[in-house]
């Protein structure tokens, strides 16, 4: 590539990172202020809106033109772009006919990647699945270190072991077999295999602040489910929240199983007539909000709180109606 042209990418990059006078640029790029103006010239040719403000603290900055020109990015935002695309393929976005054009994106960034970006790209591509699409109140992001999934895609990738450390648990760090990722309702939980407990976990990856390639390679154990969605689902349901209920629904467990999402609880037959529900959330009101969207009678077990919550509501609703024609 000709000197020229490669100052001049390294030009782009820097516009495109924040505005910066003409003296940096020129210091920066190691040419005289003749040249900067001749290179600021080439992009907005090749169709970048470069804006020259005067003043002492004037200088160039990359605005917004009428077109859409090629991007610089960096390895790290090359595969924060891949990855967040690749999600939006699959279609549980919500926004219609965004499948088609995340596919044709993500034939263009694949076309393009270096093999190193390439590896991470599709390692937590090929080691995630998507959890249901969910209707009704959504609970609050949890946030994952980028850092932290893409060592456990390599890790299921190469089915090599992982040491984890885990916020607030028992035993801080601990070695484990990693078998899928599991995206849901933007957060993360990592399906596992627990060498110290000797049980299968559903982790979730917002606990795990970070994760170090551990000492061996492993042989595939039996799946606890052969849909390790569903084993995920189940934990949330039961264990994966803040709060867990347990309610008693009065109706029939298939006639509730048609009505809820999978996501939102498990259902078990109590008899002909009735089944028990278990779910949860992060907070009581959400639980509630579950419940009245069942629009069928119900009881709650527990925990009490719940109890004491859903009391409170039905004293404001009638408090509500109380004067209504």
């Amino acid at each position: 590539m000709a000197a020229s042209t490669t100052r001049v990418l390294r030009l782009l990059a820097l516009l495109q990172d924040r505005a910066h006078t003409g003296r940096d640029l020129a210091a920066r790029l190691g040419v005289t202020d003749r040249t900067l103006r001749y290179d600021i010239q080439r992009l907005r040719e090749l169709g970048y809106p470069v804006h020259a403000e005067r003043g002492a603290i004037g200088g160039y900055r990359l605005g917004r033109g009428t077109t859409m020109p090629p991007l610089l990015l960096d390895d790290d935002e090359a595969v924060a772009v891949a990855v967040a695309v690749g999600l939006a393929e699959d279609g549980s976005t919500g926004i219609a006919d965004i499948a088609d054009h995340a596919t044709r994106a993500l034939a263009k960034l694949d076309k393009i990647l270096p093999k190193r970006l390439q590896r991470k790209v599709t390692a937590l591509r090929d080691a995630t699945a998507i959890g249901p699409a969910t209707t009704g109140s959504r609970e609050p992001d949890a946030p994952v270190p980028a850092g932290v999934l893409t060592a456990l895609a390599d890790a299921i990738r190469d089915g090599a072991t992982v040491r984890i450390e885990e916020a607030a648990a028992s035993q801080p760090v601990s070695e484990v077999e990693p078998y899928r990722l599991i995206n849901w309702q933007r957060r993360w939980y990592l399906v596992a295999y627990s060498l110290e407990s000797h049980s299968w976990r559903a982790i979730p990856v917002a606990r795990i602040p970070q994760a170090a390639p551990g000492c061996r390679r492993f042989a595939a154990r039996s799946l606890p489910n052969d849909d390790l969605v569903a084993f995920v689902m189940r934990h949330i349901a039961t264990a994966g929240w803040r709060v867990q209920a347990r309610v008693t629904v009065l109706a029939p467990a298939e006639t509730v199983i048609a009505r809820i999402n999978p996501a939102v609880g498990v259902v078990e037959a109590a008899d002909a007539d009735t089944c028990v529900l278990y779910t949860g959330a992060d907070a009581l009101e959400t639980v509630a909000i579950y419940l009245s969207m069942l629009m069928m009678d119900f009881r709650v077990d527990s925990p009490p709180e719940l109890v004491a919550h859903i009391r409170t509501l039905a004293h404001r609703y009638t408090d509500a109606v109380a004067d209504a024609p």
